[in-house]
C-alpha cells in the first residue's frame, strides 16, 4: 500500500533527505535569510520508527552510513541530494490535500524508512548531532520542523482549551443578542465584535476558558493570561493580526498599568518568551512543566525548498524570528465553539474568542 500524506508530513522526508545530502545545517536570521558564516555540520541524524532507532551518520567523502535493526547500509550523500530535489518537485506541484511518490518510496525502502513522520508526543521532529565549532562541542538536539511548502504552518494550534471567555457589560436586549448572532459574513466574529461595540457593550476580559492552559501561561509569566487575552479582544475589535502590530497596539493601551516612561518594552519582552515557549515545548492541553521538548530549537523550510534553522543558543535571531513573522488567524468558530453571544448559569451574557497562532 503507497505511501500517502500531506504537504507537512512529506516535508518531514524532505527534511532528512536534503539535511543528509547537504551534510550542513545554516542558521537564519529573523527574515528567513539565511546566515552564510554561522552553519553547523551534521554528524548523525536519529529517526525512530515503531520503536525501533534509525541512525544515519555523516561520513567523510560525502557518504552516509545507514544503521537499522544491526543492519548497515552505506548511500552516497550526493543520492540523498538528488532524491530531496525530486521529492521538492512532488510536493511543490501535488494538488491534492494527499498524495504519494513512489520514487521516493523506493528510496525510503532502500534507507530503512517506512513512515512519513517519527512518532512523537513532543514537538521534536527530527533529532540530530551536530559540530558547534563556536563550542567544540557535538550536542544532540531536537528540532521542530516547519514548512513553508502549502499552507503556512501554525505556531499555536486551535482548541477549545485556547478560548477565552469575556463578559458583555452592560447585558444587551434578547433582539440584539440574536440580531449579533445571525450576522454570518465572512469576517463574522469581528463584525460580531464591531455590533456588540455599536451597541454601546464592552468584551470584558474574565478568563481562558481552560485552567491547564491558564496555568500554563502563568508559569511562563503571571501577567500573560490579562496580555494574550487583551491582545485576542483587540486582534477581532480593531482587525490587526500580525503580532508585532499587535504588540505595538498593546503597549499603546498599557492594559496592565506598566511604568513606560522610560519606554521599557514590557509586552514585546513577554509576548517573545510565549512565543518561544509555544515553538518550543508548551501545548495548551497538556500540563507543562518548562521542559523544552525541542531542545535545538526550529528547522524552517522555506517554499522554494531551502532550508534554515533557529538554534536555541542564537536565542535572539530565534525570538525576533517568532515575533516578526506570525499572525493571530481565525480558526473554524463551530468546531471550537467560540464567537457567539451566549448564556452562563447566572444568566450573565459571555463571548468567546480562539487563539490561533499561524506563521505569516
Amino acid at each position: 500500500m503507497a505511501i500517502t500524506g500531506n504537504k507537512g508530513e512529506w516535508s518531514e522526508i524532505y527534511v532528512l533527505l536534503k539535511l543528509l545530502g547537504d551534510g550542513i545545517l545554516y542558521a537564519g536570521d529573523s527574515n528567513l535569510t539565511k546566515i552564510r558564516d554561522l552553519f553547523y555540520p551534521i554528524k548523525q541524524i536519529q529517526r525512530t520508527e515503531n520503536k525501533t532507532e534509525i541512525i544515519f551518520s555523516v561520513l567523510p567523502d560525502k557518504i552516509v552510513k545507514i544503521c537499522r535493526d544491526n543492519n548497515i547500509n552505506t548511500v552516497e550523500a550526493d543520492r540523498f541530494a538528488r532524491e530531496a530535489d525530486k521529492l521538492l518537485h512532488i510536493i511543490r506541484t501535488s494538488k491534492g490535500s494527499s498524495f504519494s511518490s513512489d520514487d521516493t518510496e523506493q528510496f525510503m525502502n532502500e534507507i530503512a524508512c517506512n513512515t512519513l513522520k517519527a512518532k512523537s508526543t513532543d514537538k521534536t521532529d527530527i533529532k540530530m548531532i551536530i559540530h558547534d565549532m563556536r563550542t567544540c562541542t557535538d550536542p544532540e538536539l531536537g528540532f521542530s520542523i516547519k514548512s513553508y511548502i502549502g499552507n503556512n504552518p501554525t505556531l499555536l494550534n486551535p482548541g477549545k482549551t485556547t478560548n477565552f471567555i469575556y463578559k458583555i457589560t452592560p447585558a444587551l436586549s434578547a433582539d440584539d443578542v440574536t440580531e449579533i448572532n445571525n450576522i454570518n459574513s465572512f469576517s463574522k466574529v469581528c463584525d460580531r465584535c464591531t455590533a456588540i461595540r455599536q451597541k454601546g457593550s464592552a468584551l470584558s476580559l474574565l478568563k481562558p476558558e481552560s485552567e491547564i492552559f491558564e496555568n500554563n501561561m502563568i508559569l511562563i509569566d503571571g501577567n500573560l493570561p490579562t496580555i494574550i487575552g487583551s491582545m485576542l479582544s483587540v486582534r477581532f475589535l480593531e482587525n490587526i493580526i500580525k503580532i508585532k502590530d499587535l504588540t505595538d497596539r498593546m503597549q499603546q493601551l498599557n492594559p496592565l498599568g506598566y511604568n513606560t516612561a522610560h519606554n521599557h518594552r514590557f509586552y514585546e519582552y513577554k509576548i517573545k518568551k510565549f512565543l518561544t515557549d509555544c515553538a518550543l515545548g508548551m501545548m495548551p492541553a497538556t500540563v507543562w512543566n518548562g521542559h523544552l521538548d525541542a531542545n535545538g530549537g526550529y528547522i524552517v523550510v522555506k517554499e522554494d525548498g531551502d532550508i534554515v534553522c533557529y538554534h536555541i543558543y542564537n536565542r535572539n535571531e530565534f525570538e525576533d524570528y517568532l515575533f516578526n513573522n506570525t499572525r493571530l488567524d481565525t480558526a473554524s468558530t463551530t468546531r471550537y465553539e467560540f464567537g457567539s453571544i451566549e448564556y452562563t448559569s447566572e444568566g450573565d451574557q459571555i463571548f468567546k474568542l480562539n487563539l490561533q497562532i499561524r506563521f505569516i
